[in-house]
């Protein structure tokens, strides 16, 4: 068998690369150029990297849907039955019965009028906002929101006003400065579980100013589906809010286990994005196995709650390990627990002792993160055992000492 030759490339390409390149070197000298790790194995509680089986806590997999019998079981016969793919955007030829099935199933479960889903949770973030806000509107945001709801923000033509994080007051002030300037829609918009440093937003307070004030509101439970609520309904439902809250977003590929987007709301909000919204319009839609599994998935957070019961018997477990052992783990109220490193270098170097030591914890810096407050990022799941957190700690434990994280054992 030949290989064909890699063609010279021209010097217009090279120096393209080389402009490239003086980026990723300021990314090298800052600590913050990190390969992509490869799992040789499936996503779960141990994973495969360079041949060595490692403890993860780096995945979003909260309740290890992505392995359930179920799951699996439903893809492989909506595969079998309907084919790999779906040959067309939605608005075409690329809506079949189980997509409406899959967003009947998830306005149920979420308790809302109607529901639409999209290709990813970026997706929905961006097509929401993106054709919900037009010149005229405003848009109320807490500082630290995801980066999608920021990019989904950065496209539409609306005016927006940022309030310091989590922090009610500001944000009614933001309101009300929004309403006294006439606005014609008025939406807040935070995340019900924050992704980098796993606090809850105070959504009762938030909606009871938005109300205040005729503001709409949207939140994104892309890390609480799953985590939150009676059978992982988010924190509308964790806050008894359903019908106050116009749009809830999420994702299907963090406690659902699969992939997608999704957005749960009354029909007039689906109608709308159905001809407005771009992403929607202009993706393909998903394969059918992906569909399945997601119903499949749904099922499983209504029959089996002591996945989520679980999952936070072990966070209970990892937070206070943690904690014994000196490290500061932030405002945490949720499985997901940054480590505290404040340089991206010192986050970058626990992430590699780490690795030395059979854990996979990504070190996260700027720009995820404001400079100054990099972390190792860890999220337990359901499926971890004990052994296997104590084994994660013990590792923290050394790793932490050797960079002065935490403080030396006392003398006996």
């Amino acid at each position: 068998m030949t290989t064909a030759a890699t063609p010279t490339t021209s010097a217009a390409v090279r120096a393209f690369d080389a402009s490239l390149n003086e980026d990723l070197d300021a990314l090298r000298r800052d600590g913050l150029f990190r390969p992509l790790r490869v799992l040789e194995s499936a996503q779960g509680p141990q994973v495969d990297i360079g041949g060595r089986a490692l403890i993860s806590l780096s995945s979003n997999n909260y309740l290890g849907l992505n392995t359930h019998p179920r799951l699996i079981e439903a893809a492989e016969q909506a595969a079998a039955e309907w084919g790999a793919g779906t040959g067309a955007v939605r608005t075409i030829a690329g809506t079949q019965t189980l997509h409406q099935e899959l967003e009947r199933r998830l306005a149920a479960f979420k308790h809302t009028e109607a529901a639409l889903t999209f290709g990813s949770g970026y997706t929905v973030n961006v097509g929401v906002l993106g054709s919900m806000l037009e010149q005229g509107d405003c848009v109320v945001s807490d500082k630290l929101n995801h980066a999608s709801i920021i990019d989904g923000i950065r496209l539409t033509k609306a005016d927006r006003i940022l309030y310091e994080h989590v922090d009610v007051d500001d944000a009614d002030r933001a309101l009300k400065e929004a309403r006294a300037k006439g606005y014609r829609r008025v939406l807040l918009v935070s995340d019900g579980v924050f992704s980098m440093d796993g606090d809850i937003a105070p959504l009762a307070q938030l909606v009871e100013c938005a109300e205040r004030y005729e503001a709409a509101v949207m939140v994104d439970d892309a890390h609480a589906t799953g985590v939150l609520g009676s059978n992982g309904r988010g924190t509308t439902d964790h806050f008894g809010l359903h019908g106050r809250v116009a749009l809830n977003i999420g994702t299907l590929s963090k406690a659902v286990g699969v992939v997608g987007g999704y957005v749960c709301a009354t029909q007039a909000v689906r109608d709308h994005l159905i001809h407005k919204a771009r992403p929607f319009l202009f993706s393909s839609s998903h394969p059918p196995a992906v569909v399945a599994a997601c119903i499949a998935a749904v099922d499983v957070l209504e029959s089996e709650p002591q996945l989520i019961e679980q999952l936070w018997e072990n966070t209970r477990h990892f937070k206070e390990g943690l904690r014994s052992l000196g490290f500061d783990i932030g405002r945490s109220e949720t499985p997901i627990t940054p480590v505290m490193c404040g340089e991206a270098t010192i986050a970058m170097h626990l992430s590699d002792l780490l690795l030395e030591r059979g854990v996979f914890a990504q070190g996260i810096g700027f720009p995820t993160v404001p400079r100054g407050q990099a972390r190792v990022r860890t999220i337990v799941t359901a499926t971890h055992t004990t052994a296997q957190l104590d084994r994660a700690l013990d590792a923290f434990d050394d790793a932490g000492r050797k960079l002065g994280l935490t403080p030396p054992p006392s003398a006996a």
